[in-house]
C-alpha cells in the first residue's frame, strides 16, 4: 500500500486531499494544529502538532512516504494578508514550516514533495490592469510581489527546487490561484472572496445591499477544489518540477462574482462599495504551460463550483441562526 503525508491536513485543501488519496488506496497521515473544522478527517493517522517545531517534524516524518503534500501555511484572505498587521507571523511561520519539512524529507530520503505556492508571488507591476494581467510562469522575475505572503511563497519555491538540484529530490511546485469550495473557511476574517460573498448574500434578503471592498472592478479567477486536487496529484506524479499555475483562466470582476452568486441564490442584491484591502487590480491563471507539460487544464465552470459552494455556505448560515 502506498503512503502519503499531508501537512496542513486540518485545512480546507488538505482535508479534501486526504479524501481523494483514500479513494486512490493510500494509507494517509495528516498533521496540523487542528482537526478539520467541518467534518471528521478520513486520515488513517492524524497528528496534532506544530510543524514549526523540529521535534514534531521528526515524529511525523518517521518513514519514507511515497508522497508528501506540503500545504501548511499561515494564510487567509485579503483581510488577513494585505493589512500589514500579520506580516511577521506570515513570513516566520510559513518559512519555518517549509525549512523544517524540506530538510526532514531529505534526511528521510523522501523524493516526492508537493509544495503549494501561490499566485500572490507574481509581480504587482504585471497586475495593474484588471483586464490584462500577466501571470505566465516566466513573468515571476524581476520579483515584486504585492505582499509579504507572496515574498515568502517565492522564497519557499526556490527552497524546494534547490533541494532538487543539491539533494536529488523530485519536489514539485504549483502556484495556486484562489481555490474555493464547500467545507472551507467562510467567516471570521480569513475567508476568501467567493466564500465571503456567498456568506454575505446568504445572510440578507432580496433587495438588500452587501458591502464590497473597492469598486468591484478588480479581477480574479477562482478554481474549484476538485480541479485543484486533480492538478496537484498529476503534477507530483509527473516528470515536470514546475513552478506551474494551478488555477482557472475564467477571469471575472468581483462585481460579476457578486452577480453570479446572487443569481444562484435567486436574490436581487445591491452593492455598497467601501474602502478595504484589495491586493492587485487583476489576476488570472495562465494555463498554457500546464496544458503543454501535463496535457491537462481545468474545465469546470465557475458557475458550477459556486452553486455547490453557495449551497453549503447557506446551510452554515442557517444553522448559525438557530
Amino acid at each position: 500500500m502506498k503512503t502519503a503525508l499531508v501537512c496542513g491536513a486540518g485545512g480546507f485543501i488538505g482535508s479534501h486531499l486526504i479524501k481523494r488519496l483514500k479513494t486512490e488506496g493510500f494509507w494517509v497521515r495528516g498533521v496540523d494544529l487542528k482537526f478539520p473544522e467541518y467534518g471528521d478527517t478520513e486520515a488513517d493517522d492524524f497528528v496534532i502538532g506544530d510543524l514549526r517545531e523540529q521535534g514534531v517534524c521528526h515524529r511525523v516524518i518517521d518513514r519514507c512516504f511515497d508522497e508528501v503534500y506540503q500545504l501548511a501555511a499561515d494564510m487567509g484572505g485579503a483581510g488577513y494578508i494585505f493589512t500589514g498587521e500579520n506580516d511577521a507571523d506570515i513570513m516566520h511561520n510559513s518559512a519555518t514550516f517549509n525549512l523544517n519539512i524540506a530538510e526532514r524529507c531529505h534526511k528521510r530520503n523522501i523524493k516526492h514533495v508537493f509544495y503549494s505556492s501561490s499566485a500572490c508571488m507574481y509581480p504587482e507591476y504585471n497586475q495593474l490592469d484588471p483586464d490584462n494581467p500577466n501571470c505566465a510562469e516566466d513573468s515571476a522575475y524581476p520579483a515584486a510581489p504585492d505582499s509579504e505572503y507572496g515574498w515568502e511563497k517565492l522564497f519557499s519555491e526556490r527552497l524546494f527546487l534547490a533541494y532538487n538540484r543539491n539533494h536529488g529530490m523530485l519536489n514539485r511546485v504549483a502556484r495556486f490561484h484562489n481555490i474555493f469550495g464547500p467545507q472551507g473557511t467562510w467567516d471570521g476574517g480569513k475567508e476568501k472572496a467567493p466564500a465571503a460573498i456567498c456568506r454575505k448574500i446568504a445572510e440578507v434578503n432580496s433587495g438588500d445591499a452587501i458591502e464590497i471592498w473597492g469598486d468591484g472592478t478588480q479581477t480574479r479567477s477562482f478554481l474549484y477544489i476538485d480541479e485543484c486536487l486533480e492538478g496537484s496529484t498529476r503534477l507530483l506524479r509527473s516528470s515536470f518540477e514546475g513552478p506551474v499555475n494551478i488555477g482557472s483562466d475564467e477571469m471575472v470582476s468581483i462585481n460579476q462574482l457578486v452577480e453570479y452568486v446572487a443569481a444562484i441564490a435567486g436574490k436581487t442584491i445591491e452593492k455598497n462599495h467601501i474602502p478595504g484591502p484589495l491586493g492587485v487590480r487583476g489576476r488570472n491563471s495562465d494555463n498554457r504551460l500546464i496544458e503543454k507539460k501535463l496535457g491537462w487544464r481545468p474545465t469546470e465552470s465557475l458557475r458550477t463550483g459556486l452553486e455547490k459552494t453557495y449551497g453549503w455556505i447557506e446551510q452554515q448560515v442557517m444553522a448559525n441562526k438557530k
